[in-house]
């Protein structure tokens, strides 16, 4: 379809790839961003997650990659790093120190404002877009609110001094946690769309760092990035045993190094952080810390909890509007899902748009329901976790028999998986592509073959015959010992035997 003019919410991933998209199918394409954009990759009122660690996920990739073409190799050229997870980085799982190999995972490091930035200037190379900083949307400009063709039609916004309306034939929401679009569409009549909420109370810290020269690291560091899993140990252990620790590559020689725990206070002062990092149970992180030369204070972060709301349950929803991002769906930030959810989102919009005639109510309602099908996979990931807690709060709290399941099952499931991965090429596979969003975790859980994968590697584990250890001593270096030839895999992802086919953005 060719329309006259889309205006867009939020000029940050989300409403980028929104913008990316839409400057394909109309005359002109307004992005109104609250914020003055930066000339280069620095952090923004508007984005304060930026100072943390963000994945993006493969699916997440690909999508942005189809809506701008070269997008990771501009990426990459600005300093993004082009990495293997499982050769590139040391994970401290519940024994200790996993084996490194070859796997199918890879993926692009860089921090989160050269993410934008690169999207940003994509965005700026499309004739048709236009990004209006230093705007506030103040509400919308609506018809018919709450009937069957009540209708979006436009939005109001105040710049500095100045107000005014711009109207449009498509309204795209990507505001954010914080969006006010579904109090606007209240206040216009309709109903307010079901939310689906689930707060684990997952708090998390950061601070950045700069790399030792080159030729002053010391040899033990072959790994790029460092993880270390919370402990499973139920008895007696410092409090920074359950921290997911993460320091995390970016671009420039530089680290973001990241604690965060389910329902634990954490530190947001230089010294309690400095102090934290010591007692992460791995001594290798807090070592490499210490050899760094920090370059930020301490941020803290708490605006962590699931969120969805349903517009896709509405009787009528409101024509002329598309939400993309957190402002439709956040996600509780530890799974890596935000960005990637959104381009997935833009990706579907794009879809639908190609080859359609009007935007009528079929085509809404269509999108609604293939969004719907697209977030089901990370929630339903985001759900299995974050339900086990006792502490957890929202619509989405379990019932105690299935916290108490979940809590028992969670993590020996989870070993089971990252230690079959080491030598079963298919069920690596699998646990990847789920990971990268790629495949829901229904479809893993009903998969026969994943599930023999495990229970095979489970007898072989039983009579002594796996052939990659595991369980390296965390008060040790990790060890850089490539063990990928021991799996009988000549190359990632490739299968030791006939019968073998195949941690969120």
């Amino acid at each position: 379809m060719r329309g006259k003019t889309a205006v867009v919410l939020g000029g940050s991933v989300a409403g980028l790839c929104a913008a990316g998209v839409l400057a394909r199918h109309f005359d002109e394409v307004i992005v109104l961003e609250r914020d003055q954009l930066p000339p280069d990759a620095e952090h923004r009122r508007g984005v304060p997650q930026s100072k943390h660690p963000h994945f993006l996920l493969n699916s997440g990739r690909r999508a942005i990659g189809e809506i701008f073409p070269g997008f990771e190799e501009a990426l990459i050229a600005a300093g993004g790093m082009h990495l293997m997870p499982s050769m590139d980085a040391a994970y401290c799982e519940n024994d200790g120190w996993a084996p490194r190999k070859s796997g199918s995972m890879t993926m692009v490091y860089s921090s989160r404002v050269l993410i934008e930035r690169v999207l940003r200037d994509k965005v700026r190379e499309l004739p048709t877009v236009e990004i209006r900083e230093g705007v506030t949307v103040t509400g919308l400009r609506t018809t018919g609110g709450g009937t069957e063709r009540g209708r979006v039609e436009g939005v109001e916004y105040r710049a500095g001094d100045d107000s005014g309306h711009l109207a449009a034939d498509v309204v795209v929401d990507a505001l954010g946690r914080g969006s006010s679009v579904a109090d606007w569409l209240i206040k216009a009549g309709w109903p307010a769309p079901p939310e689906k909420t689930l707060d684990a109370k997952v708090t998390y810290t950061s601070r950045w760092y700069d790399l030792p020269p080159a030729g002053r690291r010391p040899e033990s560091w072959w790994w790029k990035h460092l993880v270390i899993t919370p402990s499973q140990d139920t008895g007696d252990h410092p409090e920074e045993h359950e921290f997911l620790s993460n320091f995390f590559p970016i671009e420039g020689d530089r680290a973001i190094v990241c604690m965060g725990a389910w329902g634990i206070r954490m530190p947001r002062k230089v010294d309690a952080f400095e102090k934290a990092v010591d007692r992460v149970r791995a001594t290798a992180f807090g070592q490499a810390t210490r050899a760094c030369t920090p370059t930020s204070e301490v941020h803290l972060t708490r605006s962590t909890g699931n969120k969805w709301r349903r517009y896709d349950l509405l009787d009528r929803p409101p024509l002329g509007l598309v939400c993309i991002g957190d402002s439709i769906c956040a996600f509780n930030p530890f799974y890596a899902q935000g960005m990637s959810s959104a381009a997935r989102s833009a990706l579907i919009l794009a879809e639908l748009l190609h080859g359609r005639a009007t935007l009528d109510l079929t085509f809404f309602r269509e999108f609604l329901a293939r969004q719907k099908k697209s977030l089901d996979v990370p929630w339903m990931l985001a759900m299995a976790r974050d339900q086990a807690y006792d502490f957890a709060t929202g619509s989405e709290v379990a019932a105690p028999w299935r916290r108490r399941l979940a809590a028992r099952l969670s993590w020996p499931v989870f070993n089971a998986i990252n230690a079959t991965s080491r030598e079963d090429a298919y069920v690596e596979r699998t646990f990847a592509q789920v990971f990268n969003l790629d495949k829901s975790l229904r479809d893993m859980a009903t998969d026969p073959r994943f599930w023999f994968g495990i229970a095979r590697y489970k007898v072989r584990q039983r009579l002594g015959r796996t052939v990659v250890p595991g369980g390296f001593d965390d008060q040790q270096d990790p060890p850089g010992t490539d063990f990928t030839d021991r799996t009988g895999t000549g190359r990632a992802g490739t299968a030791p035997s006939a019968e073998s086919d195949l941690v969120h953005d």
